[in-house]
């Protein structure tokens, strides 16, 4: 059997084939091969590593992969110039960068550089050929211009620009480049005349209308002696950068220059030296708003009590053990801009806490007596001085939710008072899920916005949104 014809496959079959050969740097044809070998000999490879995801439509972005960063995906053609030896270290600068690169050489390209040399660097087959049965068993060039999230040409030759500009496709890299419905980046690399050239001129404006993005050329000395002026491809460091940018865009920091104040986690009151009072506070709601108020670019203190959660990434955190240790650790950071006190702060301490274990005795259980802890919320909320422009505290209530939450908000002196029911049933208590409600003053009337279940992410993301527009909308002086 000379070559396969398989027709009519479903998405998933055909996404599973071609994750395995990619995998395995083999053609599509010649896994199916394997794989037929394999089936033959009875020793099929299981699917469940390479369960296909749904087909995404050709105008869905690429999904995001796990990692530090999300990983991202481009395919890089490379042109035919000198600059060509430039491609081979912008491989490396955007592998660094977690951007997995599948690479295609024009004709002319390999003339400066080898497909040996691009596939070591990329640790991919490299492509080359149109007509190259093996990739177009099924549309190889159809892939290459849409299985990724952004198409990088670098150098983009004048002759190359010339194709994209009328809309040729003679050889693989102006076909990817017709059919592909992704962000195209050109690093546009000749000679000064080349690139001054009416005819280039005339082909540049109309690939930037198109919604084609260049970057550079630079100017300096060309690779011909004597020649100098703009036409140098930029540096690969450069290209790799604005690949990022495109790849990844900055998230927006709507409390940037902010002060942000956060309390999470329960607090134990000691007994003795090994008993203790406390509650089934988690803490992971309070470190949840703290990841997702430092991502919206706020300056971010945590004060905790005894959690099992790792220090949220960019966080000042301050650990701490009991109401009265928290309380001094909050007055301490002041002042901020937005204090959030999540904390389930225990009501009541031991009014004489034991300097040795209590043991048990004939006469029964020994007294308890019990003295109230600081109220953190009220002190902070009706400070003269430093207090917060906005104070927001929680409640958490197993009966009378919403009329709890209220009367707190009026004695506390609070702004707001997020509100959540934590009655065994609902597992919020150690969970990782809630619901809330935000009570708040509008127009002197007490507002109630009841939000759906959520994860405590999801609640931190939507709460720290609304903090933003009220920093917007009141524009509030930074802490100083």
């Amino acid at each position: 059997m000379a070559s396969l014809t398989i027709r009519k496959l479903d998405e998933g079959i055909k996404t599973y084939l071609r994750l395995r050969s990619a995998r395995n740097r083999r053609s599509v044809e010649e896994e199916v091969r394997v794989i037929l070998g394999e089936l033959i000999e009875g020793r099929e490879e299981p699917l469940t590593p390479f369960a296909a995801p749904p087909a995404a439509s050709s105008s869905t972005p690429m999904p995001q992969r796990s990692g530090a960063l999300p990983e991202a995906s481009v395919t890089l053609i490379i042109g035919g110039g000198i600059a060509a030896y430039k491609s081979l270290d912008l491989i490396r600068r955007l592998k660094e960068r977690r951007i997995e690169v599948r690479c295609v050489l024009t004709k002319a390209a390999q003339q400066f550089v080898t497909p040996l040399a691009v596939s070591a660097l990329s640790h991919e087959r490299v492509y080359t050929d149109l007509f190259d049965p093996q990739s177009e068993f099924d549309a190889g060039h159809i892939r290459l211009a849409r299985e990724c999230d952004l198409i990088v040409v670098a150098p983009a030759t004048a002759d190359l620009m010339a194709k994209m500009a009328n809309g040729h496709a003679d050889d693989l890299a102006s076909a990817i480049l017709l059919a592909t419905n992704r962000k195209v980046l050109l690093a546009p690399a000749m000679n000064p005349l080349m690139w001054n050239n009416a005819a280039t001129r005339r082909n540049v404006a109309q690939l930037q209308r198109d919604g084609v993005m260049l970057i550079g050329p630079n100017s300096g000395e060309m690779a011909e002696a004597g020649e100098a002026g703009i036409g140098r491809m930029s540096e690969a460091i450069e290209i790799a950068a604005a690949a990022e940018r495109l790849l990844r865009p900055p998230v927006p920091r709507p409390l940037a220059g902010k002060r942000v104040l956060i309390t999470a986690g329960p607090t134990h009151e000691p007994i003795d030296p090994v008993r203790y009072i406390a509650n089934r506070s988690s803490g992971k709601q309070g470190f949840a708003i703290a990841a997702a108020a430092q991502a919206a670019g706020a300056e971010v203190i945590l004060v905790s009590g005894p959690v099992d959660l790792g220090d949220p990434h960019g966080v000042t955190v301050k650990h701490v053990e009991s109401a009265r240790q928290m309380l001094e650790q909050v007055q301490a950071v002041l002042p901020a801009d937005i204090a959030i006190f999540a904390a389930a702060v225990a009501d009541w301490r031991v009014a004489n806490e034991g300097e040795q274990k209590l043991k048990k005795t004939s006469a029964g259980m020994p007294p308890l007596q019990l003295v109230e802890n600081p109220d953190i919320l009220a002190t902070i909320a009706k400070l003269t001085d430093k207090r917060p422009p906005l104070v927001i505290g929680f409640a958490a209530e197993t009966e009378h939710l919403i009329d709890n939450a209220k009367s707190k908000l009026a004695r506390k002196g609070c702004d707001w008072i997020v509100a959540n029911d934590v009655s065994p049933a609902t597992g919020v208590m150690g969970g990782d899920r809630n619901t809330v409600h935000l009570i708040s003053r509008k127009d002197g009337e007490i507002a109630v916005d009841s939000w759906p279940v959520m994860t405590k992410e999801q609640v931190a993301i939507e709460l720290v949104a609304h903090i933003a527009k009220s920093v917007t909308d009141k524009s509030l002086e930074p802490a100083s």
